[in-house]
């Protein structure tokens, strides 16, 4: 249950935050959505077992689906319900004045905003709600993921769009750079050698990072943005997770590289940033507070920072290996099994993988397939062939690891659906959203629902 509500946690002004996430790392099953609500609801209204009262606990930022999403479940005037709007109402209604009143919120957290009229109609939500709800103006707090390379121009816009109700805004790395894929995907053309693909993006694995210029420009602009306006800026998420030996090497790496990672965004200027693994929390604590002069950095205005389209636009140079393309071929085949047994994240050699993960994953061998990008030192190029015959090596690695021919049967679908993915013509926009209309997937939500209900007493007719 725990592990359910608090996902990850944020950290600004020496505070911690648990983010509860209903959108990337969460499957949503009816089952899932109406089990986190309640969980969320037993939290705030102090009915967990052995959890502290709201007023002590650390303060929820909840995370409502995205626009893309929409809730099955629900139909209002014949059309089913936004899956944001029956997330965010459900948890304002049950949960909104408690939150309030116990000045633990409420708090959200907006994934997927593209542009300022998304954070225009956020606001009058916002506005309407808490009309309804008698709640003063302006008690609704929000920060807006930018994770959409369209955003990123009108950082401005949306905080003045959310000006009474903005949290500040917050990076995100790998929805951020599959929506260069997603939105300019059409704009890379193979070109006479020695010129490099306008928006190809290379392997992430090697040559994507928070140091390559189109990532640091994009931090820095967020920064300089919200500081300017008095707004707080957050960094990523810590995906990695600490082994459990404390005194091996593997350990001291794993922190040796999250410290790196993370004290790249406090000198961006950062107020904070999140991780996944719980014990990570404490030494990425004290880290901040070494490295800072307060409970933020609203001080540091980023003055030096002249960010131009063109930064924000520069795709990093490099190729495609062949442990890149394996690699998100498999993070991909095993997001899709993990949406088909009804959970929303997993761990994959030593780190936490979602729909974000998943995304640029797919984005990315969808887009070396159609611009037959070369691997590094081969040969051979990204194909329809060399796709199928990489996920058919996946899926013999990954078959040992299965305990039941059910398992193995989901396994072989979740492959099955990659490739459909992949190599389809045209770009589905986001892999969540054509999931969650995909009749292999509704048909196992129901399978899910009978085994689920196999133990319930019925009436007799």
């Amino acid at each position: 249950m725990y592990h359910f509500i608090f996902k990850c946690l944020t950290l600004f002004s020496c505070l911690n935050f648990s983010l509860v996430d209903f959108d990337d790392g969460n499957c949503p099953t009816y089952f899932n959505q109406i089990r986190g609500l309640h969980n969320v609801f037993q939290a705030v209204h102090s009915q967990l077992h052995g959890a502290p009262h709201i007023s002590q606990a650390p303060v929820l930022m909840l995370r409502p689906r995205a626009w893309n999403m929409v809730e099955h479940n629900m139909m209002v005037e014949g059309k089913e319900a936004p899956g944001p709007l029956f997330d965010f109402g459900l948890l304002m209604f049950h949960c909104g004045k408690m939150l309030f009143e116990n000045k633990s919120g409420p708090f959200f957290y907006l994934s997927k905003v593209e542009s300022f009229v998304e954070a225009r109609l956020w606001n009058k939500i916002f506005v309407w709600t808490q009309e309804k709800l008698g709640l003063p103006l302006g008690c609704i707090k929000a920060t807006v993921l930018i994770e959409n390379v369209l955003a990123a121009f009108e950082m401005e816009e949306i905080l003045f769009e959310l000006r009474d109700h903005s949290a500040g805004l917050n990076c995100g790395i790998w929805d951020y750079s599959a929506s260069f894929v997603n939105k300019f995907a059409h704009k890379s053309c193979v070109s006479p050698p020695g010129h490099r693909h306008n928006f190809l993006l290379p392997d992430r694995s090697k040559y994507v990072n928070m140091e390559k210029r189109f990532l640091r420009s994009y931090m820095d602009l967020l920064v300089q943005t919200c500081h300017r306006r008095g707004a707080l800026a957050t960094g990523g998420m810590a995906a990695l997770l600490l082994p459990q030996d404390p005194l091996s090497d593997s350990h001291q790496e794993v922190l040796a590289t999250v410290s790196r990672l993370k004290m790249l965004e406090i000198e961006a200027g950062v107020d904070g940033f999140m991780v996944y693994d719980l014990r990570l929390i404490e030494p990425m604590q004290k880290l901040f507070q070494r490295h800072t002069e307060g409970d933020n950095q609203l001080h540091q205005l980023r003055t030096d920072v002249s960010v131009t389209p063109e930064d924000l636009l520069s795709m990093p140079s490099g190729g495609v290996t062949p442990y890149g393309l394996k690699y998100n071929i498999a993070v991909g085949v095993l997001f899709m099994n993990a949406w088909l047994s009804g959970v929303g994240h997993f761990v994959y050699r030593g780190q936490v993988e979602d729909s974000a993960t998943a995304e640029i994953s797919r984005s990315q061998v969808w887009q070396w397939i159609r611009h037959q990008t070369r691997l590094e030192d081969e040969s051979r190029v990204v194909s329809r062939q060399l796709v199928t015959e990489v996920s058919r090596e996946v899926l013999m690695e990954l078959i040992p690891l299965c305990h039941t021919v059910r398992d193995k049967e989901r396994l072989h679908t979740a492959a099955d659906m990659f490739l459909e993915v992949v190599l389809k013509r045209d770009f589905p926009e986001f892999i969540t959203s054509y999931l969650n209309q995909d009749h292999t997937f509704l048909s196992s939500q129901d399978r899910g629902r009978v085994a689920l209900d196999a133990d319930v007493p019925r009436h007799k007719l």
